[in-house]
């Protein structure tokens, strides 16, 4: 359920920026707000400053300049109130291969200060299909099974705030699936959830708003839905009753595209547009002699949308990238 407008904050970022020593600009002006208990899809080419806005928010990469407040706290200023709330999930697997999975976990919530809690324990290697392995070492699992200990780590202090970098990146179809159950269910939980993903299909899937950044700027922060229906295109392919072998001269403006066997017609249109076009092709294509048996639409996709985004973004980086810096920014 999409977190209302009227919703509290969680994280508050206001023109925060990064610039490393080698003057590779990762972060410029970043002002974004997201809502308790929402899942947020970071979107972005690699490079473009997801992982190092992750790891500013954690605590873990030191801002040139703006400010973060996570729960109300300022994470250079509290940062030991901040990181007690927030849960992190990277892209790279670092766990002890030869501790247990349930020992995995347990130490996690004792760094955090936590006292034991077997219960709360059991409660989340259960929600994440982990309770059978639980005495297995991790270095017996597999690459998928390996990733839900991750997330059972970063859900060990009970946080109110879960980022997620790639989290099911180099798992299989099905297992990706059951990840977003998972998800699915820690937002019923009240847990705000921010994701990064080369899954374009797995954004708008689970989240409820899409953030695009590049080259370290945020592009657009919107409603998944919103941002469907307000940017997406429509395509419109018209099923014909006889096979043409080209498209008449007169209805060549419409730019329409003929299928291999001649027997459909495709018309693509802007949703934003004050008039579509549809009737006048209609019209035209019956003044042509066409018949035709069938329409379908389609919406495009989130994917498209991305794409088309950042492909409007040639603005010019201000400083050169060094190479180190394909390294410390890989996502």
């Amino acid at each position: 359920m999409t977190a209302a407008a009227d919703t509290p904050a969680m994280i508050e970022i206001a023109g925060l920026n990064k610039t490393y020593d080698s003057g590779f600009v990762a972060l410029r002006n970043i002002d974004l707000t997201i809502r308790k208990g929402e899942i947020l899809a970071l979107l972005g080419p690699n490079g473009a400053g997801k992982t190092t806005l992750i790891s500013t928010i954690c605590g873990i990469t030191v801002p040139s300049g703006g400010r973060v407040l996570v729960g109300g706290h300022d994470i250079e200023t509290q940062p030991g109130k901040t990181r007690r709330i927030i849960g992190l999930v990277p892209q790279e697997i670092n766990i002890e291969p030869f501790q247990t999975v349930w020992n995995a976990v347990r130490f996690s919530r004792g760094l955090f200060g936590l006292p034991p809690d077997p219960a709360r324990i059991e409660e989340i290697l259960k929600t994440l299909s982990l309770w059978d392995k639980k005495d297995e070492v991790v270095k017996a699992l597999s690459g998928g099974m390996k990733r839900r200990v991750l997330i059972a780590k970063a859900l060990s202090h009970e946080p109110q705030v879960l980022f997620l970098d790639e989290p099911t990146a180099g798992v299989d179809v099905e297992l990706r699936k059951d990840m977003w159950r998972i998800v699915d269910a820690l937002r019923d939980e009240g847990v705000t959830m921010i994701l990064t993903t080369h899954y374009i299909e797995e954004a708008e899937a689970i989240a409820d708003r899409v953030a695009i950044i590049s080259k370290g700027r945020i592009l657009l922060v919107e409603d998944k839905d919103t941002l469907m229906q307000s940017m997406g295109k429509r395509s419109m392919s018209l099923e014909l009753a006889s096979p043409l072998e080209t498209v008449p001269q007169s209805l060549e403006a419409y730019g329409l595209e003929l299928s291999a066997n001649g027997l459909e017609v495709t018309y693509a249109f802007d949703t934003r547009a004050e008039r579509t076009g549809i009737a006048s092709l209609l019209r035209d294509m019956s003044e042509a002699g066409l018949s035709v048996r069938d329409i379908k639409t389609a919406q495009s996709s989130l994917e498209e949308i991305f794409v088309e985004l950042v492909e409007r973004d040639t603005g010019d980086d201000e400083s050169p990238e060094a190479p180190a810096m394909r390294a410390e920014e890989p996502a």
